[in-house]
């Protein structure tokens, strides 16, 4: 990266930050109480090794061998030894078992049978994993997530058939992307979610994963405790950068 990329890579970062303060701010939540996750994809291991420079420590990925990959470039960074991967991206079923137990949280927990595979290598490797449900909250049949409805019997699932994996809370996509205010009724819907198993199950369930560039203020205005930004960071990227 040339000396001006790195200045504009800083530039855009630190302006997330100030957004993100002002977001707390303005709807009286303490800085401390929503975690900035810096969504890496399809950027170089040495854009997030400038990013973690800067003192970020959550990074998400969307594709498990290209996460893999650059924790691998990055392993011998010193000022990267702290990095914590998220693994926000869809998950097959097939890859569960180059997931499990490798990222700090996977955000995109959506099925049964993905609870069981990751289950499954889980109990062979001996470690636990930190999960959050996937909630479709419109219940588009072109995006992953379980649908509301649906929610009780995946959490019954993972806590009574699942002793490997750690419930953490939820994440939302809404249909609705970047929109602002727009995608508001979604974040409000996947707090109630969280609220109603709460109460139900007696579980902390304590994150939520809601809000992306282009929403992140309503999200952290309806509790998010994790916003997904990486646009508004990294610049538009595509799967040929």
């Amino acid at each position: 990266m040339i000396v001006s990329a790195i200045t504009e890579l800083r530039r855009r970062y630190e302006s997330v930050l100030e957004r993100l303060e002002a977001a707390c701010l303005a709807c009286g939540r303490p800085r401390n109480d929503v975690a900035l996750v810096a969504v890496s994809k399809f950027c170089s291991a040495r854009a997030v090794s400038e990013i973690a420079a800067a003192g970020q420590a959550d990074f998400g990925e969307s594709y498990v061998l290209e996460a893999l990959a650059k924790r691998e470039d990055l392993a011998k960074v010193p000022h990267c030894a702290g990095i914590r991967w998220h693994m926000v991206g869809h998950v097959q079923t097939r890859k569960a078992a180059q997931t499990a137990g490798v990222f700090a949280l996977v955000h995109s927990l959506d099925s049964v049978r993905s609870a069981a595979a990751f289950e499954r290598r889980l109990l062979v490797s001996g470690s636990r994993q930190a999960v959050l449900a996937q909630v479709n909250t419109a219940g588009e049949l072109q995006k992953s997530g379980v649908r509301p409805e649906e929610l009780f019997a995946l959490v019954d699932y993972i806590t009574e058939q699942c002793p490997h994996l750690e419930l953490r809370g939820l994440m939302c996509l809404p249909p609705v992307f970047d929109a602002g205010e727009a995608a508001r009724p979604h974040f409000a819907r996947l707090y109630a979610l969280r609220e109603s198993l709460r109460s139900r199950l007696g579980l902390a369930l304590p994150e939520l994963s809601m809000g992306m560039s282009g929403d992140f203020a309503a999200a952290v205005a309806e509790g998010a405790t994790l916003v997904r930004i990486g646009t508004d960071i990294f610049g538009v990227r595509s799967e040929n950068r």
